[in-house]
């Protein structure tokens, strides 16, 4: 998986157990739709997927991190930059 899908998915459910983790926001949710029993199951569910979710954020950020370190700037312009610079 490339790193940068990894550090999307990660923020992502990051965010959004972070949000669900405001229970009032989502009980209010969850008894709209008749599933209030629900609520009393939801730390269960929600603070390991927010744990999860960080851990993989920070995970992906390592990673590309550690990928940008063995990158090598050009030396020399690319072609597209030799255009741009003879005519400007």
């Amino acid at each position: 998986m490339k790193t940068r899908t990894l550090l999307r998915t990660g923020i992502t459910g990051s965010v959004v157990a972070a949000v669900c983790c405001a229970t009032p926001l989502l009980v209010l949710l969850l008894g709209a739709v008749g599933l209030s029993a629900w609520v009393g199951w939801l730390d269960y569910v929600l603070i390991p997927a927010l744990l999860g979710f960080g851990i993989l954020t920070l995970y992906a950020w390592r990673r590309q991190r550690a990928e940008c370190t063995y990158c090598e700037p050009d030396t020399e312009p690319g072609p597209e930059r030799r255009k741009s610079v003879s005519n400007g």
